[in-house]
């Protein structure tokens, strides 16, 4: 695999929470993660991926530590190996009825639903689902566990290519470029050309933007 870019100081996946499950009876394990839970406009992404439990090697990483050429790479090959796999998003409408947090478990309930055969036993990204299956939620899951990386992996390229389809739809925008995170051309374009039908309006600089253009009926909330 080629050298991941930025920090090189990497940690490498293994299946440590997974054998928890396995131990226990639990075979099929379901790695969850979303991407764009921090943005302001567009979707909200989250992937759910069954691996074969043989405990296998994988050049799988956390998205985060890719440039975008690996990251495809590695997620066409995610969807090569995988048991199972489902990606769902959560859309602006959605996410300021429920809140981030809902929208995102909302999504993640759906992939999971999507999933065949079902999962037994869940890892997360320190996302505590609602489920009746035994879940392990720690914190940095997608660069720990190698089914999360690579639920990771499919919900940050499937984001990604949303976002550059909105940037035609949404032209001046720039969301090809920032994919929806607070950048300051995505300030200055807001500025600009006002908020768009994919913006999230709960979200606190685009719900100020709105009360200083128009009132807004949403209460300021957190960006992330």
């Amino acid at each position: 695999m080629p050298p991941l870019s930025g920090n090189t100081a990497a940690v490498t996946p293994d299946w440590a929470f997974e054998r928890e499950h396995w131990r226990r009876g639990y075979f099929r394990v379901a790695g969850v993660d979303e991407a764009g839970r921090g943005a302001w406009a567009g979707p909200v992404t989250v992937a759910a991926v069954i691996l074969p439990g043989l405990a296998t090697e994988y050049p799988f990483r956390d998205s985060k530590q890719l440039s975008g050429a690996q990251r495809e790479t590695l997620a066409a090959q995610v969807r090569g190996v995988a048991v199972a796999w489902a990606v769902e998003h959560a859309w602006p409408e959605e996410i300021d009825r429920l809140n981030i947090l809902g929208a995102t478990h909302a999504a993640a309930l759906r992939a999971l639903a999507q999933l065949d055969p079902q999962p037994q036993a869940l890892v997360t990204d320190y996302l505590k689902l609602r489920t009746p299956l035994p879940l392990s939620a720690p914190p940095r899951a997608d660069a720990l566990s190698y089914s999360v990386a690579a639920a990771s992996l499919l919900a940050k390229t499937a984001r990604d290519r949303m976002m550059t389809e909105l940037d035609a739809e949404y032209p001046g925008y720039g969301f090809a470029a920032h994919k929806g995170y607070g950048a300051p051309a995505h300030r200055a374009a807001l500025e600009r050309l006002g908020v768009s039908g994919v913006h999230r309006r709960s979200f606190a600089p685009i719900a100020r933007l709105l009360a200083e253009r128009e009132g807004s009926l949403f209460p300021v909330a957190q960006e992330s």
